[in-house]
């Protein structure tokens, strides 16, 4: 199984990394940090190829995924995973930059993430589409509207392309994540129900992407939290996060 990961360097991609290597997988890991790619590759069992890439960089993107397709003889499984958080607030013009780096990087760069392997995937009839979502994009939250909608958007471009490609044997998976303990979510200044270490989301979300499922939230609690708030009349939804401690601005 040839699989490429963006945004393994860490977290939840060198978690899936850790995963799919120990299922026997040849990764393509795709990073900005090919050091610590590195440091990664070497812990894992396998034969590996690292691609130091901004994902922003569309042009680099292409040509490490074009690689690494071509190397690997054709790749069975994509993982855009890639993606940044921070506070933001639409009130200040030094966040509006902000913005656009977490849209450019959570969206866009999956939709270049995903692209070179389309054709490919459906001339051989087989493969898989994987976009690591979250359920940040079920509601938007106070001081976190940049993230909540790169999540939303990326959750509704899956939707779309697994529609787009129904019947051409090609499969599209969404893996919205509730609260795992990562890099990212360290500085969370507020509770963070059903926290999941990185390596125990990473097993149940490779299982779910090797069955191929539509859309499946990790862990299963917060599927029904997310529900519930999805459910809630805008005036309930509004006064109870309204006071919800946000994320620091620290990209700003």
């Amino acid at each position: 199984m040839n699989v490429f990961i963006t945004g393994a360097s860490s977290g939840i991609g060198a978690a899936l990394a850790r995963e799919f290597a120990s299922r026997g997988a040849h990764l393509g890991l795709v990073a900005r940090r090919g050091e610590v790619l590195d440091s990664l590759i070497a812990q894992l069992p396998g034969s590996h190829r690292r691609y130091a890439v901004d994902v922003t960089d569309r042009a680099r993107l292409i040509e490490a995924a074009c690689e690494f397709e071509a190397a690997c003889g054709g790749t069975d499984l994509v993982v855009a995973n890639a993606g940044i958080s921070s506070g933001a607030l639409i009130e200040y013009a030094q966040d509006l930059p902000v913005f656009e780096r977490i849209l450019a990087t959570n969206v866009l760069a999956a939709v270049d993430t995903f692209h070179p392997f389309v054709a490919p995937m459906r001339a051989r009839g087989s493969g898989t589409l994987a976009a690591i979502a979250s359920v940040a994009g079920v509601r938007g939250v106070p001081g976190a509207g940049a993230y909540c909608a790169s999540k939303a958007a990326l959750i509704t471009v899956c939707e779309s392309l697994r529609i787009e490609l129904r019947g051409s044997g090609v499969r599209v998976v969404t893996i919205a994540p509730g609260f795992i303990d990562t890099p990212m979510t360290a500085d969370n200044p507020y509770p963070m129900p059903f926290l999941m270490p990185a390596d125990a989301f990473a097993r149940r979300a490779a299982d779910a992407i090797l069955l191929g499922v539509s859309y499946r939230v990790i862990p299963w609690q917060m599927a029904w939290l997310a529900r519930l708030l999805r459910l809630l009349p805008n005036r309930a939804f509004d006064r109870l996060v309204y006071k919800r401690a946000r994320k620091p601005r620290s990209m700003a």
